[in-house]
């Protein structure tokens, strides 16, 4: 007990001294501009364009929506691991492990949002790009139009310019078609890319119904995506509700068992050493339902 208060103790000395270094600053902006150079310094370059382009769309999380999250997550670990084990040193470090899992989540967050606008982007190229080409007849001056209308925003905007230039440096469209088929795996992009190859090779009197058979399909495919975004909200909502009620299991165990009979039997290295395991377990079930629920957002 002597060394739970001492820990105790020391943890709110260490708050008050990192307050006090910074006097006459806002802690809140210190702690922020503190996170942000970390950010900086040791984020993946890939992941800072994701992140860039989510702020840029105005749906990257605000700094206060961070620290309210913050606040959440600690609070959370401190019931459940109070609950778990009665003992505050077990508290803080799961309080500070569900802080440290705050970076990873925002990551998975940030990598669906993206993928939700790419995906929308390349629905917004294909139907142009058809679109286009009922009127010029030819694929890169649909391209051209497609790219000029306005109607789409980086990357996939600059990597149209780059298939516009393939296709007037070499005088074909193969390597413009290589490369956007490589960028973006989705099956009507090299669809939409294999039909136009065709028409621009071997030419064809009438490709309308071709063209207009393959606009149908990316509507229904995207009818299909919108659908499936529906149902993981949905999911989402559920697996939340079904996680916590997991981490709220031991609330069960000490009715049937009596709090005091618990508290005792968390004397035994072997119990704590189960419960840290159930921990674990809950934790990484609802990190892996996170990841599935954020990841091939519009995937084919």
């Amino acid at each position: 007990m002597t060394t739970t208060i001492f820990v105790a103790i020391a943890f709110i000395l260490v708050f008050i001294f990192i307050y006090r270094l910074n006097t006459g600053n806002n802690f809140y902006k210190y702690v922020t501009t503190q996170v942000t150079n970390i950010y900086e310094k040791y984020a993946p370059y890939s992941f800072k364009i994701v992140r860039e382009k989510v702020k840029e769309l105005g749906q990257d999380y605000t700094p206060k929506q961070y620290a309210i999250q913050v606040i959440i997550f600690s609070l959370a670990a401190a019931v459940v691991s109070y609950l778990y084990f009665y003992n505050l040193i077990w508290c803080i470090v799961y309080i500070i492990a569900s802080i440290l899992a705050i970076p990873y989540l925002a990551y998975l967050r940030c990598k669906r949002l993206y993928s939700e606008f790419i995906f929308e982007q390349i629905q917004v190229y294909t139907t142009n790009t058809i679109m286009e080409f009922a009127t010029t007849q030819s694929f890169v001056k649909s391209l051209e139009g497609v790219y000029e209308s306005g109607v789409l925003e980086d990357p996939v905007k600059s990597d149209i310019k780059t298939m516009i230039d393939m296709a007037y440096r070499n005088g074909t469209i193969e390597e413009s078609i290589n490369f956007m088929n490589e960028k973006y795996d989705y099956y009507i992009v090299k669809n939409m890319h294999q039909l136009f190859l065709q028409i621009t090779n071997e030419g064809a009197r009438d490709a309308s119904e071709s063209l207009e058979n393959m606009s149908q399909d990316i509507d229904m495919l995207v009818e299909g995506v919108y659908r499936d975004r529906l149902d993981r909200a949905v999911f989402h909502k559920k697996f939340l509700q079904f996680g916590i009620v997991l981490y709220l299991m031991v609330m069960l165990v000490q009715f049937l068992l009596g709090t005091e009979t618990y508290i005792e039997m968390l004397k035994i290295w072997y119990v704590q050493l189960l419960l840290h395991v159930i921990v674990l377990i809950n934790t990484y079930f609802l990190l892996s339902g996170e990841k599935f629920y954020n990841e091939n957002v519009g995937a084919e």
